[in-house]
């Protein structure tokens, strides 16, 4: 006999359509991802609690991810458990589970020995607050945080940088931005790498990085896409549509007087089942062989194998639910910065099942470029 039950929420809690079906040959929790008022759905964490009675399997059946953007293929979503002391650990590919009416669920089996269990499902491997205070703690005082405001329900929303240079000053700056759908984790360990690099070689150029853009829907497990009010991807223009927006380009201002602007670098990741790799979006109005071109071929070329996609540099051309500007075309008109967007699968590139290490290892990747071009 098996007992299962729902268990606290966590941080960055996302899960409805929550039952156990304990009569089933094998025990099932069937979940599906949350909207949390968006459009969108993807982002999903919660936890159960297994009493156990014998050795035997519990599947996990997630619904509905038809709806999940990007999630055509159960077999391409990897997402991640974590079970007692050993930390978060990817699970096989999804299989797929066909209803009459032609609908697909994915379905994974956990094997779960005697005893009691507290397991926590998520989408992929979460970061938030804690891990930004582990980075912090790692580095020391290679890197600091700075509050530069709040967000739209009040956080102190955290500016991390490398140096604060001075009025006029002429050291090259970076400016990064992670989270700005507050779903995308890989952005979130990309820039811990690229900062753990920063640490270890404090010679290239000073960093300002917005680790949390959307805060908010970090702790409140939004996945953020098209999320309403407004994206806040989608609120950069003049005057800003969510206040998040409004302290990140004044937070720029400062920067652009403080260093001489380099490059400004946005860090998400794309739909759920995307296994090409790691790319590059450049603004709509990028000019060939222009600025952004050569940042895009130094990353691709740094990225390399067995990181980076194929078509590696390429222009956002699926629909948006606003026609305001986006951060990268921001930084590019307004503030006449070049700008790209780094894109990093979830699950799968190119075949490599991605680990936090692979994480890290490509934001050091791009550390390398940062220094050198």
């Amino acid at each position: 006999m098996i007992e299962i039950r729902i268990a606290e929420r966590l941080a960055s809690h996302n899960v409805c359509a929550l039952s156990v079906r304990a009569d089933a040959d094998v025990p099932e929790v069937h979940f599906a991802a949350h909207p949390h008022g968006g459009a969108e759905t993807l982002w999903f964490r919660f936890a159960v609690q297994v009493v156990v009675g014998r050795a035997g399997p519990v599947r996990l059946v997630l619904e509905h991810i038809g709806n999940m953007l990007g999630a055509s293929d159960p077999g391409a979503i990897w997402p991640v458990i974590s079970a007692g002391e050993g930390g978060w650990r990817r699970l096989p590919p999804g299989r797929p589970r066909l209803m009459p009416d032609g609908r697909v669920s994915a379905l994974w089996d956990l094997d779960l020995s005697r005893g009691e269990h507290r397991v926590e499902i998520a989408f992929c491997y979460p970061y938030g607050p804690s891990d930004l205070n582990g980075l912090l703690a790692d580095v020391g005082e290679s890197v600091t945080a700075d509050e530069i405001g709040v967000t739209q329900s009040g956080r102190p929303l955290p500016r991390l940088s490398t140096d604060y240079g001075s009025p006029g000053g002429e050291t090259d700056g970076v400016y990064l931005i992670a989270r700005q759908h507050s779903g995308e984790t890989p952005g979130s360990w990309v820039l811990d790498g690229l900062l753990r690099a920063a640490s270890a070689a404090p010679s290239g150029p000073a960093i300002w990085a917005i680790p949390f853009a959307h805060l908010d829907g970090v702790v409140q497990g939004d996945y953020g896409k098209d999320g309403y009010p407004y994206d806040l991807n989608r609120a950069w223009g003049a005057p800003p549509m969510r206040h998040e927006t409004l302290v990140i380009q004044r937070d720029i201002c400062l920067w652009t007087h403080r260093f001489r602007p380099r490059l400004a670098l946005d860090l998400h990741a794309p739909g759920a089942c995307e296994t090409d790799g790691v790319y590059a979006f450049l603004p709509q109005d990028a000019e060939d062989g222009g600025e952004e071109y050569r940042w895009a071929e130094a990353l691709r070329e740094a990225i390399g194998p067995p990181y980076a996609a194929e078509q590696f540099i390429r222009k956002a051309c699926y629909p948006s639910r606003w026609p305001t500007p986006c951060f990268t075309s921001h930084m590019k008109r307004v503030m006449g910065v070049p700008a790209l967007t780094l894109e990093t699968p979830y699950g799968v590139a190119k075949g490599r099942v991605l680990t936090v290490e692979d994480y890290r290892e490509i934001g050091a990747r791009v550390h390398r470029v940062l220094g050198s071009c």
